[in-house]
């Protein structure tokens, strides 16, 4: 996990966001314009150990809801039908990259999986499009984020994600 810390009132916004405290280490990756946290990148631990497999967590209420509206009208199907199974796949691989560059504890049991710890196929829009936010190569994401309104979060395409 990179040393950005989060400061004490960052914690408290993404407690709000959340709806309760963070179970584990983070650091803001996306931010609206007016600094608001968008995206947040879990480390792949708890601070008990325990596995962290969603890398990349979408906390922006309002893209949250968006995306949960897709979900609901049968969007996790549809996507999945529509996009070419290796894109898929490659989203999850470089998912999983990246978490697992970030471990630092290998003595400990290891998160799994892909995107949210999916390994096949896809089951979480809002892991794939906050992966897409966060700068990594995901053609869910990409395709998720034509479909919602992102307004003035995305003034530019997303840098990629370093490390």
């Amino acid at each position: 996990m990179t040393p950005e810390v989060p400061s004490a009132d960052e914690i408290d916004q993404v407690a709000v966001l959340l709806g309760r405290p963070p179970a584990g280490r983070f650091r803001i990756v996306v931010r609206r314009p007016g600094g608001a946290p968008v995206v947040i990148e879990n480390a792949p631990h708890l601070e008990d150990g325990t596995p962290m497999p969603t890398l990349f967590w979408l906390v922006d209420p309002s893209l949250r809801e968006q995306v949960s509206r897709v979900e609901s009208h049968g969007g996790v199907k549809r996507l999945e039908a529509a996009l070419d199974p290796e894109l898929i796949a490659a989203a999850h691989a470089a998912y999983a990259a990246r978490r697992d560059a970030l471990v630092e504890h290998p003595d400990l049991p290891q998160p799994s999986g892909g995107v949210g710890g999916t390994r096949t196929g896809l089951k979480c829009l809002h892991a794939h499009l906050a992966a897409y936010l966060a700068g990594l190569d995901d053609a869910v994401g990409r395709a998720v984020s034509r479909e919602i309104d992102l307004g003035a979060l995305l003034p530019a395409p997303p840098a990629p994600v370093e490390g």
